[in-house]
């Protein structure tokens, strides 16, 4: 329980009507969970608007409502803050409500279109692995030390992120590592924390759905820096066209990281092979686990970040070297008796799923063939689809196009779309099957001894989301029910 006075330090206040004082049980956004005694804050959001529930929350013991307009019946003993955004409120409110936990640890945010995961993963397991006590926000899963929190968003919400953060200061944590999505950033879900650090991976074509411009997408990812303070870090892909883009307005302390360019940490590839990379990093030679260019980046910038927070560069690269990359990335299974390889990865927009199979053309020996197993989610960009196929079809000796998570479209409209992408030269190398589990399957079955099977879209996801219900679907799974091992 807090004081409503404490709750609201630094919460920008236009009205307030009622009392505005006394003891708050517990902040809420969801009507449904309000108690006696407790703050709700109406919230517009994408699918409804909290303000609609105010009225429910007060019936349910609320007795103080954070909203941004006021409703046209006020109720008596009932305190009423009227507030600009009423998300950005959240944050801080719940920042003071759980005694700032962000500034008891060192918080380092992770955005961009690719590599969050890995790279917030490696950072984790590389902070573990030098014996730290470490917490992890990542699309996969959410971590306390070992101590394992499913999640159900890129990034949280605010309330959930500062609880979570707290116990993560409870559990003896001395660092967390956080991706956090351009959507995260504009709804405010990350209003209230303070982050040590800031790293940008890149920006590519995504969420256009939902920012509806890829300038209004880039905007999204440059307030994350924006608002760091001036005694954190920001640290940006500078081979990145909109690298420096990310720096421009930041108050935080500027560094970059590069493969081909000129930057305060810099890394070069000697060898990219299957069974990983061989590495010029920092000057050091450094073999790693983990495979690819795209991988190279990520490995680079988590050394970076290591290095930024005062680690030894030696142990940080002794360490980073036993480390594997994050589940769904990359992930190889092979056949024994066929050699088939299967690739199991995440990439779901046209710039990942190119550099993957630039990965894979590289790596394949011989005449090894790639036989790629791609969709694309519903209710999402459409705009990436038909060139989602294109960039299968352009990498591809064969491509099964197929369901990802159709969510409330139907898949057979989805794929349709996505066959409008297919280049006049490829429309023989190219085939449909809706049910995702047959076309891994089939592509299975068109594989010759020693080729490659890329399946691509879902990588570490166990579920495919079909009419709004989630169903039990592995990638990984399916493919080792058809190799014989």
């Amino acid at each position: 329980m807090k004081r409503l006075t404490n709750i609201l330090k630094d919460v920008n206040i236009a009205v307030t009507i009622g009392e505005g004082s006394g003891h708050i049980e517990q902040i809420t956004f969801d009507s449904r969970d309000v108690g006696e005694s407790d703050l709700f804050v109406a919230i517009s959001g994408t699918t409804t608007d909290g303000h609609l529930f105010i009225q429910k929350a007060i019936e349910k013991g609320a007795k103080t409502i954070v909203c941004e307009e006021l409703p046209e019946n006020l109720k008596e003993g009932i305190t009423y803050l009227k507030v600009e955004n009423s998300s950005e409120a959240l944050g801080r409110m719940a920042a003071n409500f759980y005694d700032h936990p962000s500034k008891e640890l060192k918080l380092i945010g992770v955005t961009g279109t690719n590599g969050k995961t890995t790279t917030v993963t490696l950072l984790y397991d590389l902070f573990t692995e030098l014996g730290y006590k470490v917490g992890l926000v990542s699309t996969i899963e959410n971590k306390i030390g070992n101590a394992k929190i499913s999640a159900t968003h890129t990034t949280p919400d605010v309330l959930s992120t500062s609880l979570l953060i707290r116990e993560m200061v409870n559990a003896g944590c001395d660092y967390a590592f956080m991706e956090v999505s351009s959507h995260a950033v504009h709804q405010r879900r990350i209003a209230g924390l303070h982050f040590e650090g800031g790293v940008f991976t890149n920006i590519t074509h995504d969420h256009l759905d939902y920012h509806k411009t890829f300038r209004e997408y880039i905007k999204a990812k440059k307030q994350f820096f924006d608002n760091l303070p001036k005694t954190a870090f920001a640290l940006t892909n500078q081979d990145d066209r909109n690298g420096a883009v990310m720096l421009q307005n930041t108050k935080a302390k500027k560094y970059r990281y590069a493969l081909r360019k000129s930057a305060e940490f810099k890394a070069k590839i000697l060898e990219n092979l299957l069974t990983g990379l061989h590495m010029l990093l920092d000057e050091a030679d450094f073999y790693a686990r983990l495979i690819g260019e795209f991988n190279a980046y990520n490995l680079l910038s988590t050394y970076s970040v290591a290095v930024l927070l005062g680690q030894d560069k030696m142990e940080v690269l002794t360490a980073l070297s036993h480390l594997k990359a994050a589940e769904g990335r990359f992930d190889c299974v092979v056949d024994n008796k066929r050699k088939v390889i299967g690739i199991v990865d995440y990439a779901h927009t046209p710039d990942a799923l190119e550099k993957v199979l630039q990965t894979i053309h590289k790596l394949r020996e011989g005449n090894a063939h790639i036989v790629t197993v791609i969709g694309c989610g519903g209710d999402r960009d459409k705009k990436k689809r038909p060139k989602m196929a294109k960039v299968a079809c352009d990498y591809s000796d064969q491509v099964i196009l197929t369901s990802d998570n159709p969510r409330t479209e139907s898949p057979e409209v989805i794929i349709a779309e996505m066959e409008k992408g297919i280049p006049a030269y490829a429309t023989q190398k190219a085939i449909s099957i809706t049910d995702r589990k047959q076309a891994i399957k089939v592509a299975y079955r068109l594989a010759q001894d020693g080729d490659i099977v890329l399946v691509a879209g879902k990588g570490h996801e166990k579920y495919q989301e079909i009419n709004g219900v989630r169903q039990a679907f592995d990638d990984k799974a399916e493919l080792l029910n058809n190799f014989q091992l």
